[in-house]
């Protein structure tokens, strides 16, 4: 296949960047969840009280989802600039930058994910059939992360303030989607609106599967899978415009 090789390269390249000179590499993508896992268990199940059975099997879950997102989409935003010998030196599709940077963080998220299953399985989850559909909640989360990427990764060349907005972005986002509490805490009148952010039936298809122990419904694979391609335009049409004059900005 065409760039098959310069991507797994690319993919490899980054992945080993990520953990470069640090002394638990990979353990890192544990570590960061479980701190703020009993921070947060601190917090909800003793000081305020949630009221939310077993909080830490609530919040693993949706903090390993955030993560992946959070995470695929600061990488990316400088897959260009951190490139630009290659993008100034030889003709490639540039979007396949972004694509690597996205492969990359999908390959540490998925092991990051195998990891966590000991750990869950310890907190009283129940192990059942639907955990087969764990890969394709991750295949739809990914087009959403790509299809940011692109609009990132493109504006961020022009833009330097774009990554640092985006920092803004996902702390405002973490709060905005149901990771520290239930989604039955938003008032009816609302949870339409509420659910049309794609990240709310991402999150909620990981908890269903690893923490209620139930199928997802199509509700929540409908938001990530119709936002996301939407994204995925929006971001391939901002990349196609900008992308002629990526090696003068650079």
């Amino acid at each position: 296949m065409l760039y098959s090789e310069l991507v797994r390269n690319l993919t490899l390249k980054e992945f080993k960047l990520k953990y470069r000179n640090s002394v638990l590499g990979l353990l890192w993508s544990l570590l960061n969840p479980l701190a703020m896992m009993v921070i947060l268990t601190l917090v909800f199940s003793t000081l305020l009280e949630s009221g939310i059975k077993n909080f830490p099997l609530f919040l693993l879950p949706a903090l390993f989802a955030w993560r992946y997102f959070s995470v695929g989409t600061t990488m990316s935003a400088w897959a260009i600039l951190a490139n630009s010998p290659l993008v100034t030196g030889i003709y490639f599709p540039r979007w396949l930058l972004a694509f690597s940077s996205n492969l990359a963080n999908l390959l540490g998220s998925s092991i990051e994910l195998i990891a966590l299953f000991p750990l869950l399985l310890f907190l009283g989850m129940n192990l059942t059939y639907y955990v087969l559909l764990l890969p394709l909640v991750l295949v739809l989360e990914f087009i959403l992360i790509f299809g940011i990427s692109l609009c990132l990764s493109s504006l961020n060349v022009y833009y330097r303030d774009v990554s640092q907005l985006w920092e803004i972005a996902l702390q405002a986002g973490f709060f905005l989607c149901p990771i520290m509490y239930s989604i039955s805490l938003i008032p009816e009148r609302y949870v339409f609106l509420y659910s049309l952010n794609p990240m709310i039936g991402v999150i909620e298809s990981f908890r269903k599967i690893l923490y209620y122990n139930s199928l997802p419904a199509l509700a929540d694979f409908a938001p990530p899978l119709l936002g996301g391609l939407l994204l995925l335009l929006i971001g391939y049409l901002t990349f196609h415009r900008l992308e002629p004059r990526f090696a003068e900005e650079i």
